[in-house]
């Protein structure tokens, strides 16, 4: 009886220290995709770089400065 008793309680004891549930690992996928950009219409204007765009602004407030001085001078 107390082989029984024994017996009993070490099975209780590693079935309550088990668990039932399965121990999933998780995985993270990374996945690389390559986008093509569709070819712009030759209807299309290419769009202007920092720089290009940039450099018109400051030519447009040059040539209202030359423009500017230039009526001074005219007035005169």
């Amino acid at each position: 009886m107390k082989r029984v008793f024994i017996t009993g309680i070490f099975l209780l004891g590693t079935l309550s220290l088990t668990s039932c549930r399965e121990t999933a690992e998780e995985k993270t996928v990374v996945k690389e995709v390559e986008v093509q950009k569709e070819a712009p219409e030759p209807e299309e204007k290419e769009q202007k770089g920092i720089l290009e765009r940039a450099g018109e602004k400051v030519d447009k407030k040059v040539n209202k400065e030359i423009n500017e001085e230039i009526d001074k001078i005219d007035d005169n």
